[in-house]
């Protein structure tokens, strides 16, 4: 065995057990401890500070810098109380990781005595390097400047590793002249707008409604494999996925792990695990096997989005730290073993009112189910009409991977209903004016509250293929990749579904103004919207050859390849509505399809050379090894007499070895002058699909001659631990 391998193994069987003592105290005695809670801000704010920073909030105004530096004091002094040293700008770049700065409080005074410092401008803004961000041609690299500025609706919170304590405030990052560039400045943006179209809406049934928002539950998947496997695989650590790997005899086949016991391992991670994400205020409360080997998931109580993808992004950091002082390592790569699950981050969202109402929770009454329809059915036709935006939202190189195999969802955009609300699409879209009465208190007599139960996951089944499904009381977005940010899919889910409450608003008033009753008109327009939008609602099996000709003949876009699917980002009707709604200016949107290709560019390349590597200087080493030692066996046979006719399977896998080693060489060198000839394009776009097209199918060759090698290799000869020994050796 190679010394990588056999170093690995050792390793692991050498591990100690994890031994830090159990927290046994209730989750509630110190759920949210390293957060700066509204109810600590209360403690430290004097009354009418504490009154003009919720009105501020609530009116959506800036705060003033005096405000700003009353709360920068009820920082520090809550901070310093916890033994804080530092303090830094949390913010999410286009990076796909979060990033911070840290500054101490301490400072010098005039007279040169050290002090701990901490204002209002330290609150609001700082000025971190911008150059080394992407920026998509926002910023050139001579300009370093960019800012971030203070997010006061997202606490701010500490972070304790190894008892160094740093006080993080969460942010948005902008460029010098005024451009976002992170993920979160737009999903605000976007925020905002649904919270502006879903409250106009939403008066109609309930004229108390004063804000909207959007609420988000995700379910975050992950493997956990041992930390000198991981360093013992070089695809590992540069690209997250294992590029070359043999399936092992036993996989998922008999689906024996999911949801089976958590092994103890596993279970200490996950408890220390939970326990900082409590303290920092991160509601996780489900935690099991997931279908494949070493995977797993956990997920929180539903929270506001903008929250709730803080949650996620710093969840993903924590999940790192953890999992390295357990001696594993996290991987959040969608699809890090071929042959297996992969990876995703169901994002279950829905709107809420402040008056407590789920808008996509069926009622008791009738007006309740009006107005659970008419936010049900409006989602669905976003959906429909922007179906190539909500699609680009989720590509990247590592989901391509993963989309429509081993239970992922396909490509094409679909919503998954079930039966019950079909039928009650179908009621509303077959009934004719002369069926809609009404009484004089304008109550809407459609025996609606019958087609709808209270208890709706009674009355269908949860189809999980579907890339769009309704669950009761959401909709599940289960095509968002294990490392994706949250933030992307939200922010473009919040547009379009925006938009269209907008248009359907826009269309119900002037049914009134035209003399039609309130709830006729919004009838009228519910069954306008199902007649455009039903072609898109599918109940079967998403994986099926049928369902694609199916979605073909509807019209539906099948768009496999992040390259092709980022085009409907910079389309007239993409552009139109980011600028229209003030969610991100045309240049913004272009910037951001340049940071996307040129990262789908740098990751395929990186394989590339990683593929590279590993047959020149591992794979083929090994390989040759081996074959000479066929050789000499062969050799020292024949010179004692032995007849070759006897020797039929040495002869035989002899032929079999050098054939696959010339085939692993000649696919090398056909991926290194694709390569070349990927950097001859002309544009970023250009590039990106060449490397799609002409070099990623040459990884496939390059990996069925490997692991083919893999399995007439002599076992000790191999250099890289197998699948079988990093998916079950925990």
């Amino acid at each position: 065995m190679s010394n990588h391998r056999s170093n690995a193994m050792s390793l692991f069987l050498t591990r100690p057990k994890w031994s830090k003592p159990a927290d046994n105290r209730k989750i509630s005695t110190y759920f949210a401890e390293n957060v700066f809670t509204e109810s600590k801000l209360r403690t430290y704010l004097s009354n009418d500070a504490y009154k003009a920073y919720k009105h501020t909030l609530t009116e959506g105004k800036k705060i003033t810098r005096d405000l700003a530096d009353q709360i920068a004091a009820a920082l520090k002094a809550w901070c310093m109380e916890q033994g804080t040293t530092h303090y830094t700008h949390w913010f999410q770049p286009l990076t796909g990781t979060t990033a911070e700065k840290h500054d101490s409080f301490f400072t010098l005074s005039s007279s040169g005595s050290a002090i701990e410092k901490f204002d209002g401008d330290a609150l609001v803004q700082q000025e971190p390097d911008a150059s080394s961000f992407p920026s998509g041609g926002l910023r050139a690299t001579f300009e370093a400047r960019g800012y971030t500025a203070w997010d006061p609706m997202s606490p701010a919170f500490i972070m304790d590793i190894s008892g160094s304590k740093t006080l993080c405030i969460p942010t948005v990052f902008i460029s010098y002249t005024g451009e976002a560039l992170d993920h979160k400045a737009p999903l605000i943006r976007s925020l905002e707008i649904l919270d502006k179209a879903a409250t106009g809406v939403a008066r109609y049934f309930d004229r108390f409604v004063n804000k909207v928002s959007a609420t988000l539950g995700w379910e975050q998947e992950y493997f956990l494999i041992d930390k000198a496997m991981y360093y013992a695989r070089p695809d590992l650590m540069a690209s997250g996925r294992t590029i070359i790997g043999r399936s092992p005899a036993k996989g998922q086949q008999l689906e024996d792990h999911y949801f089976g016991a958590i092994p103890d391992r596993v279970y200490n991670y996950m408890v220390d695990l939970e326990l900082e994400c409590h303290k920092l205020g991160i509601p996780v409360r489900t935690r099991h096997n997931e279908v494949a080997p070493s995977q797993f998931e956990l997920a929180p109580m539903f929270e506001e989005a903008n929250i709730a993808v803080d949650h996620n992004s710093l969840l993903m950091d924590v999940m790192d730290r953890v999992a390295r002082r357990h001696h594993l390592i996290c991987l959040l790569h969608e699809k890090p073993f071929a042959g297996i699950n992969g990876s995703g981050k169901h994002n279950n969202w829905s709107m809420s009112t402040d008056t407590g109402t789920n808008l996509l929770s069926p009622g008791k009454t009738p007006r309740n189910n009006l107005q659970f329809l008419t936010f049900f059915i409006n989602t669905i036709k976003a959906v429909h009409d922007n179906a190539d935006i909500l699609r680009a939202s989720i590509a990247s190189e590592s989901n391509d991977y993963r989309l429509g195999a081993n239970e992922a969802p396909p490509a094409i955009i679909s919503v998954f209903i079930g039966d019950f609300l079909t039928k009650a699409m179908e009621t509303i879209e077959q009934r004719v004016d002369k069926d809609i009465k009404e009484e004089e208190e304008n109550e809407l007599k459609l025996d609606i509250h019958k087609m709808i139960p209270d208890v709706m996951m009674d009355n269908t089944d949860r189809n999980r293929t579907s890339p769009f499904a309704f669950t009761g009381n959401k909709f599940e977005f289960r095509a968002v990749g294990s490392s994706a940010n949250c933030s992307e899919p939200m922010m473009v889910l919040n547009m379009i579904v925006a938009n269209q409450l907008i248009d359907f608003k826009n269309k119900v008033d002037k049914h009134i103004t035209d003399g039609e009753k309130k709830d006729s008109a919004i009838l009228i327009e519910l069954r306008a919207c199902v007649k455009s939008c039903k072609k898109i609602l599918f109940e079967g099996d998403n994986y099926s050859e049928s369902w694609a000709k199916e979605a073909a003949k509807r019209g539906l876009p099948n768009i496999k390849t992040t390259p092709l699917a980022l085009d409907a980002l910079v389309s007239k009707k993409a552009f139109k509505m980011f600028s229209e709604l003030n969610i991100m200016s045309e240049k913004e949107v272009e910037a951001r399809y340049e940071i996307n290709l040129e990262k789908y560019i740098k990751k395929v390349e990186i394989e590339a050379h990683l593929l590279n590597e590993l047959c020149i200087n591992q794979i083929l080493p090994a390989c040759i090894r081996y074959q000479t030692d066929l050789m000499l066996n062969i050799k020292s046979s024949i010179e004692m007499g032995f007849n070759k006719s006897n020797m039929k399977t040495q002869y035989e896998l002899l032929n079999t070895i050098s054939t696959l080693i010339n085939g692993v060489n000649e696919d090398v060198k056909k991926m290194n002058v694709e390569l070349e000839k990927a950097h001859k394009q002309k544009s970023s776009r250009e590039h990106a699909i060449y490397l799609c097209d002409k070099v990623k199918p040459l990884f496939l060759d390059i990996r069925a001659n490997v692991d083919s090698l893999e399995l007439y290799v002599e076992d000790k000869n191999w250099p890289l631990p197998k699948y079988r020994e990093i998916l079950f050796h925990r």
